[in-house]
């Protein structure tokens, strides 16, 4: 079967480490190289790591790898694993006294599921990175998605397992390909509308049982495409017009709802065809996290 994930755009790869008895785990994202990244961040509690490289101010740099992980904040140790091996590998921004390697990172909160003391750490972050491949993405309940829920308005106990989708799609010469670490407070709906996860109660409560439920998707869009930073936060924008689209509601302010975007620039592309592939390849992701997720 063809590989209709991220990794269908060139020399990207992707690791997961997954700890299925502390329900939490590692996913970590490769690009071609040199590479130029975005993010735009429309959850109120994002966790993060590496960002300000992406200012408008900033020059562009190369992102080394991209690393999603469970644990909420405690999961950030996750990157300094992959830093390590990078640095190792003499791959990283130069500097006078050696490569600096480029490693955004963001978390999502699963603590209410499995063990919450069991946090990813920097060996969990580098085995992800050692696990890449640039076969199909292994989706579902895997990596940073390994204790990811969707479905949490009506009360935890009825969130619905989440986790890992991924998908991509062609435009003339150029791919564009999605990653998605699903893990919501809302239901999920296809892009027909059609409902995929939880009920009507859900919706009766979507207005009152915000408070408790911190919870993040996370969103990375590779591509070849050729493109300059404002094509690229367009494709970002409709990254999150498909969360918009897909889990009902999204955005909220105990979330941090995050895409990230990264061009190797290799092929003339119609940008508009590109951007509209953003936005199908997530939304697509988002219903392939809950089809391969295990349940719980």
């Amino acid at each position: 079967m063809a590989n209709d994930t991220i990794t269908a755009v060139g020399d990207v790869s992707v690791g997961h480490y997954t700890d299925s008895d502390a329900m939490t785990g590692v996913t970590v994202i490769t690009f071609r190289e040199p590479n130029v990244g975005i993010v735009d961040v429309r959850g109120g509690a994002p966790g993060t790591r590496e960002m300000a490289i992406f200012g408008d101010a900033i020059k562009a740099v190369t992102v080394n790898a991209l690393v999603f992980a469970g644990g909420s904040a405690f999961g950030l140790a996750a990157a300094d694993g992959v830093v390590a091996v990078l640095e190792a590998e003499g791959k990283g921004a130069p500097t006078p006294t050696g490569p600096v390697p480029i490693v955004p990172t963001a978390i999502l909160y699963d603590l209410m599921v499995g063990e919450s003391d069991v946090r990813p750490t920097a060996a969990n972050g580098r085995s992800a990175y050692l696990a890449r491949s640039s076969e199909a993405v292994a989706m579902g309940s895997v990596g940073a998605g390994t204790g990811a829920t969707v479905g949490k308005l009506a009360g935890f106990e009825h969130s619905t397992a989440s986790g890992i989708g991924s998908s991509s799609l062609r435009v003339g010469d150029a791919t564009v390909g999605a990653l998605v670490a699903l893990n919501a407070v809302g239901d999920v709906y296809s892009l027909s509308g059609d409902r995929l996860t939880g009920s009507e109660r859900s919706d009766r409560l979507a207005h009152e049982a915000l408070g408790f439920a911190q919870s993040t998707t996370l969103i990375a869009i590779a591509t070849d495409a050729i493109l300059d930073r404002n094509d690229m936060r367009r494709m970002a924008v409709r990254a999150h017009d498909a969360l918009g689209a897909t889990v009902r509601p999204a955005h909220t302010r105990y979330d941090g709802d995050t895409a990230f975007a990264v061009s190797s620039e290799v092929h003339e592309a119609d940008i508009d065809g590109i951007v509209e592939a953003a936005f199908v390849s997530v939304a697509s992701s988002i219903e392939r996290a809950i089809e391969h997720a295990s349940r719980r």
